[in-house]
């Protein structure tokens, strides 16, 4: 029982150390990936054309 407290009592020394991210950070962080998300999923559907139309041209 006493290693459990002591395991316990640890933790929460750590965890209150750990620096959560403000709402900003959040969601500044969030914006930025929807956008690099966005950026290379155009360019994958670009690519995806361009190569479609080459092989629809072979073929």
């Amino acid at each position: 029982m006493k290693k459990l407290v002591t395991f316990y009592r640890l933790a929460k020394d750590e965890l209150d150390k750990v620096i959560f991210p403000i709402k900003e950070q959040i969601r500044s962080a969030h914006i930025s990936v929807f956008a690099v998300v966005s950026i290379v999923t155009l360019f994958l559907a670009l690519v995806n054309l361009i190569l479609d139309a080459i092989v629809s041209s072979i073929l």
